[in-house]
């Protein structure tokens, strides 16, 4: 019994061994494989060229668009715009250009507001402002999370409350 009982033991281990191999070898497989597997390479997309269209199109001292195109297509006003870009850059690091880790100098607040501010006026995905902007849709979706949040963070408190007895006459006449 005690041969039968050690053969058993010697087969047990040898199926041990085995399993414990392979596993070995898929997680090996698995390393090497996501080691090659990275991301897609980064497109070069200009983003200082975009910044300066920007830029020249809205916000030079002598813009192409005048301050009735700007407002049709950002539904604001421009000092609104600036006011509320300015505020953001203050409050958030993120809307600040910074360098990035690959030492490429990241986009503007002013690209990253006008990200926001254009998928919010038109309703559009976040990869729709990439040829103007030069922005990655994920940036945009990361603009707009972000210009979202610190909206509320600087202007909730006045701005996203109920009405008080003393604004509602004055609401009613506004409108």
């Amino acid at each position: 019994m005690s041969s039968s009982s050690s053969s058993s033991d010697g087969v047990l281990d040898d199926i041990v061994i085995a399993m414990t191999q392979e596993a070995i070898n898929y997680l090996q497989e698995e390393a090497e494989s996501s080691t090659t597997r990275t991301r897609q390479p980064p497109i070069e997309r200009n983003r200082l060229a975009a910044h300066e269209r920007l830029v020249q199109d809205y916000f030079c001292e002598t813009p192409v668009y005048d301050d009735v195109q700007f407002k049709r297509r950002f539904r604001m006003s421009r000092r609104l715009f600036v006011k509320i870009s300015n505020d953001l850059a203050g409050e958030s690091p993120f809307f600040t250009q910074r360098v990035n880790a690959s030492r490429k100098v990241g986009f503007s607040g002013i690209q990253k507001c006008t990200a926001a501010i254009r998928q919010l006026a038109y309703g559009t995905s976040s990869d729709a402002w990439d040829k103007y902007l030069r922005m990655s849709s994920r940036m945009c979706r990361e603009s707009l999370e972000n210009f979202c949040e610190g909206v509320i963070s600087l202007y909730g408190r006045r701005y996203l409350r109920m009405p008080t007895a003393a604004d509602v006459p004055i609401l009613y006449e506004a409108h």
